[in-house]
């Protein structure tokens, strides 16, 4: 695995709950593993149920990520209430999502919302002025 070969801290897996379970027990307990569910309640409760450190859903509006299924805002709020594990919108952002979110996520993780701008720094900025 790549975390090992480099010395990595941990791994953000694309593929919901099917492989945090190995991925735990080949990299220990103190790696970070994280998992992409897009918007399935289902697997990121597994997810947990598996050892991730944390999960993430989206995208959050129309992209090129995934399948095209929306993760709603719904699910950020019920997860954020009721599961400890901490939550990540990713994908789909804009400045909408992320003012209806910022109270029901942790972390916000960019995709080509961010990179396809010209001055993606600037951008971003422009973004995280909505998450406080």
């Amino acid at each position: 695995l790549l975390v090992q070969k480099y010395g990595l801290d941990g791994v953000h897996l694309s593929d919901g709950s099917r492989n945090v379970g190995k991925a735990r027990k080949n990299l220990g307990k103190d790696a970070i593993i994280g998992t992409f569910c897009g918007s399935s309640k289902h697997d990121g409760l597994n997810s947990g149920e598996a050892g991730a450190d944390y999960v993430s859903f989206g995208p959050l509006s129309i992209t090129t990520l995934r399948d095209g299924n929306i993760a709603d805002s719904d699910l950020f709020r019920w997860w954020s209430t009721m599961i400890e594990i901490p939550v990540i919108a990713e994908g789909g952002l804009n400045k909408k999502v992320i003012g209806e979110l910022r109270k029901a996520t942790d972390f916000l993780a960019f995709g080509d919302e961010l990179w396809r701008e010209k001055n993606s720094l600037n951008e971003l900025n422009d973004l995280l002025g909505y998450s406080q």
